[in-house]
Parts: structure tokens; sequence; C-alpha cells
């Protein structure tokens, strides 16, 4: 574990979790809460994170939020809880609430036919070995397992022939560990995080996890009221207060909040 920022007290905040008012814990899930996967999946959690999790479910006494570009449908299996917690899939654009309810915000209809039209547009690439993912308001394309050459041509030519689709305005090209999402502009992880924080009281203890790029808005809306948790086996730039190192640093942390809030 290392601090990154001098504007938090590391010891502070987890003492001060058995008299917070309030307890929010929003969590990515791919790189966060579990190890990347060819096979997006085989991508379960990491050993030890299912049962930490399942532990802060039962004891009721923290809202835990899974923040993930995944469609929320996707994460319920992964993670294999006996009480699924409130999940927001694909970047902010659906909400799946702990009792089964889901709402969802949909693109417009123009942004659906661009997404159509630059998914067709690069079929060429699975042929190369990439793999498209079509979600609700983006295209997600996965090198994650080709030879380093192949990766960097999928990636240039993606971004050169996605690009006049970004140009038009509504769309947005965004890079991710082991790939790259043409993304619908509206929602994001930061619109999931302010949305939790709007119905958080102001006194409450809170921190976001997360380990990529697309997790960054995230930690910035967090930090002016919780603590922004970056987590990944190696330090990268980032604007997160601490980082610690899956798996172990990470199962450490969710026990201790989950001793700290009982």
């Amino acid at each position: 574990m290392q601090v990154l920022s001098p504007r938090i007290d590391w010891q502070e905040f987890l003492n001060g979790l058995p008299s917070a008012p309030q307890r929010v814990l929003m969590l990515d899930y791919d790189g966060t809460l579990a190890p990347f996967q060819v096979r997006p999946e085989r991508a379960v959690p990491y050993p030890g994170v299912r049962e930490a999790l399942a532990a802060l479910t039962a004891a009721g006494d923290t809202r835990i939020v899974i923040v993930s570009g995944r469609p929320a449908a996707d994460v319920v299996p992964l993670l294999d809880l006996e009480c699924p917690p409130e999940i927001w899939g694909v970047h902010g654009w659906e909400r799946r609430l702990p009792g089964g309810e889901v709402q969802i915000e949909e693109p417009s209809a123009e942004v659906k036919v661009s997404l159509e039209k630059a998914a067709a547009a690069a079929q060429d690439f699975v042929r190369k070995g990439g793999r498209l993912e079509r979600k609700l308001a983006s295209i997600a394309l996965h090198w994650r397992g080709l030879p380093v050459l192949g990766a960097m041509s999928i990636e240039t030519q993606a971004r050169a022939i996605w690009q006049p689709y970004v140009d038009q305005g509504a769309l947005e090209l965004l890079p991710f560990d082991g790939g790259l999402e043409l993304r619908a502009r509206g929602c994001n992880k930061q619109h999931a995080v302010k949305a939790v924080l709007s119905e958080t009281a102001a006194d409450a203890a809170i921190a976001y996890l997360g380990d990529d790029l697309t997790d960054e808005d995230a930690f910035a809306a967090v930090k002016p009221r919780g603590i922004a948790i970056l987590v990944r086996p190696e330090l990268r730039e980032t604007g997160a207060d601490v980082w610690l190192q899956p798996p172990r640093e990470l199962v450490a942390f969710l026990n201790r909040w989950r001793r700290g809030a009982t």
C-alpha cells in the first residue's frame, strides 16, 4: 500500500469508519476486483474478494456499488453473490438495483446508427484476431492476448477508422487496458459516482476503487467527498490518493473496511 496524495490521512480515514453515519464503497470490476482475462467470461474475482464482499453485504452497514464498463447483467454471475449489490453498467448507462430492477438511459437514434456503422467498419479487425464487443452505448475493440506488434497495428488502424465518428461530436474514443472503446458522450463512471454521491450523507465515509484510465473521471468525482484508490499490480500516473496491489492488499482493505464498519 502506498499513499499518493498528501491531502489524505490514510489511518485517520480507516480509524473513522466505525463512527461514520453512512459508508459507501464503489468498485470497478475488471482489473480491480478480478484480473483481466483474454476471455472476459473467465474473469472471476481474485481469491478472497468474493468472500469479503459477501461478508460486507451480510453485515448490511455499507452500501456497495459496482461501477463497470461491462453490462450489469454480465457482472452478476461473475460476482456470484447470493445478494448482488447495486451495479452501474456500461460506464453509467445502466443501473441495476439490488432487488434486480434495471434502469437504462438510451443513447439517441443517431448515435446508435453511428455505432452500427463504426462496428461494420471495424469488422476486419476481428479477422486479425481482435474482438468487437457491442454494448448499449459503445463499441469496444479488444486485443488482449495478441502479440504486441499486432495489437499496436490494430490500435493505429482503429483510431484512424473511428476518428471521423468522433469528429461528428456525439462519440468519444477512449483507451482502456487491452483495447479501445468508441462511446456515446453523456454518461461515464463519473456520472455514476455523482449520482451515488447525491444520495449520500455529507459526512459519510466514501471510497472508490478502480484500476484503468476509464476510472480517472470517477477518481476526480469522488475526491471532494471521499478517497480514490488505485488497484493494480504496477503503479501508473494517476489522480488517485492511494495505491493498493491486488489481491493481498485489496482483500486486506476490504476486510479492514468490514471490521471498521461493524
